[in-house]
């Protein structure tokens, strides 16, 4: 049977199924271009020893050639910040990382992706494998690493993407990084939705990576990402990585149920 989003494009007429491929293609080519251009830059930058803003330009790029604008609310802390946000599919990282400038933990099974891991790891990703509890504690030691580099580090805490009717439960063990909380560090919940195009951005169950990235491209309506910036909350007051986790949970379920604040383009 077809999933729905299949079935959505099946049911296009054959001027709209044009303009997507179309649009697809043009997107992609704009994709390489873009990835071409930010890998000479970033490997020229280099040279001078500071830091690659390359990386997070090309993330933002994929945004942009996707056909996804970026707005914000509330004020987002770029320093000593710890964010955490829900998760609906693989756009999340450019749209959040062209934001914010930020690295992530993810899955390690995305450090074998053709391009993609190696993409990640230009972007300093942290990888983790959530299964083995036998290496958490490893994992854990290096998410503190990174959290004092010059990067702010997000973890999608629902651990697997959905469709955005609600929030999954939080797995907590990440947040064992912050007890206790490097000295200032401070904890920014953030609300990232796509309103009503979220169920065609959204990756849900089986569907295959490619079926959605076809989908999202090949999209002929403008889609707006705004990132929620919710008020940040000192870790140290918290007496475990649960306590940790619920109020961000709490936050961003709070902040899901009002529908946010007035946003401005980014």
């Amino acid at each position: 049977m077809a999933s729905p989003s299949t079935a959505r494009i099946e049911r296009r007429n054959p001027a709209a199924l044009v303009t997507g491929q179309f649009l697809f293609l043009t997107r992609l080519l704009l994709m390489a271009a873009s990835l071409s251009f930010s890998l000479l830059l970033h490997n020229v930058w280099r040279i001078t020893r500071k830091p690659s803003p390359w990386p997070r330009l090309f993330l933002l790029s994929i945004s942009w050639t996707s056909g996804i604008a970026t707005a914000t609310t509330g004020t987002r802390i770029r320093n000593n910040v710890f964010y955490a946000a829900n998760h609906h599919s693989w756009i999340d990282i450019p749209v959040m990382s062209g934001v914010t400038g930020c690295t992530f933990v993810a899955n390690d099974g995305i450090e074998g992706w053709p391009l993609i891991g190696w993409l990640c790891k230009i972007n300093n990703t942290i990888f983790v494998n959530r299964e083995n509890r036998a290496s958490v504690s490893n994992q854990i030691d290096d998410l503190r690493a990174a959290m004092t580099g010059d990067q702010p580090v997000t973890i999608f805490p629902e651990g697997t993407t959905h469709d955005g009717s609600g929030l999954l439960p939080f797995k907590p063990s990440l947040f064992a990084a912050l007890v206790p909380p490097p000295a200032g560090m401070l904890v920014q919940p953030v609300y990232l939705s796509y309103g009503r195009h979220t169920p065609r951005v959204a990756w849900v169950g089986d569907e295959k990576v490619t079926e959605n990235f076809w989908r999202l491209l090949s999209y002929l309506k403008p889609i707006t990402a705004t990132l929620h910036f919710l008020e940040p909350f000192d870790p140290l007051h918290y007496p475990d990585r649960k306590a940790i986790s619920g109020e961000v949970r709490a936050r961003i379920g709070a902040a899901m149920e009002g529908g946010g604040n007035a946003a401005r383009r980014v």
